[in-house]
Order: structure tokens, then C-alpha cells, then sequence
């Protein structure tokens, strides 16, 4: 039996809500290495929170943009960085969503080359809102081995 035209649309909504958050998660890198601090906050709710696994933790956009202003990125971008995430698991929850993945923020060496930084297991929890999906929280642990990274990559 073919599907219904409700279970089409299901399906098509399904592929559009997962195209839409492998896209907000992809603009995060380009817009942090430009040090967009409020193009990088945009992708937040006003209450969403970004817990940097040994760092700190920011809530709300504010914080989240100061965290690209602020002297710790500001001299990463000076000494040339690159921030690469995904791809990203997704899994759909109605209007919210999980996406589980890695980051890795690579940094010039100085000799024409990049070592990685930082390697990272992450998890963002994400929300539909009236302008579309946003991050309402994202942590992320240090790949070192610690437990913490592994608890951020099971399943929902």
C-alpha cells in the first residue's frame, strides 16, 4: 500500500527539520572563526546555555557571544584557528531535537601548518521556535578519554 499524502508530508517535514539543524550547526564554525559573537549567539534560544567541558559554561546570548569576544578566542583567532564540527546524529522529537557529534578547533602551528586544539564530543539539544530552530543547550567534553565525552555521544 503506498503512503499517504500525511505520511509523505511526515517524512518531507522530517528531512527539512534535519537538513535545517545540520545547517544551524554548520554555520557555528565560519561564525565563530570571523568572530561573529552575535551571529554565533543568534543560533541560541535568549535562555539556550553552551557548557565548554573544562572552560566554562555561558547562558544566554549575552554570555554565549562574549565567550567569541572574549580574550581566550579573540587569540585563537589571531593565531589562526579553524572550527570543524559534524556531522551530527539527530534524533527528532517533534518541536525539539538531539544532535550528537564531534568538534575539532584546529590552530596554525606557526610553521605553515595546524595542530588540533581541542577535540571534542558534543551534544546539542535544539528547539523549533517561530524563527526556526535554535540551540536551547550545548556541551561538549574533551575527547581525552574521560567519561564525560562518551556519556555525550549515547543515544537519546
Amino acid at each position: 500500500m503506498p503512503p499517504t499524502l500525511e505520511e509523505i508530508a511526515a517524512r518531507l517535514q522530517a528531512l527539512e527539520d534535519r537538513e535545517a539543524i545540520r545547517d544551524l550547526i554548520a554555520r557555528y564554525g565560519p561564525l565563530a572563526d570571523t568572530g561573529d559573537a552575535q551571529g554565533v549567539a543568534a543560533l541560541w534560544t535568549s535562555d539556550g546555555s553552551y557548557a565548554v567541558g573544562g572552560m566554562t559554561e555561558a547562558k544566554g546570548r549575552a554570555a554565549i557571544a562574549a565567550l567569541i569576544e572574549g580574550q581566550v578566542h579573540q587569540q585563537l583567532m589571531a593565531d589562526g584557528c579553524a572550527h570543524a564540527l559534524g556531522p551530527v546524529a539527530i534524533d527528532l522529537a517533534g518541536d525539539t531535537a538531539t544532535a550528537r557529534g564531534y568538534s575539532i578547533v584546529f590552530r596554525a602551528d606557526g610553521k605553515g601548518g595546524f595542530e588540533v586544539a581541542r577535540a571534542s564530543a558534543n551534544r546539542w539539544a535544539l528547539a523549533r521556535t517561530a524563527d526556526g530552530w535554535r540551540v536551547t543547550r550545548r556541551e561538549n567534553a574533551l575527547l581525552d578519554g574521560a567519561e564525560a565525552a562518551r556519556l555525550l555521544l549515547r543515544g537519546s
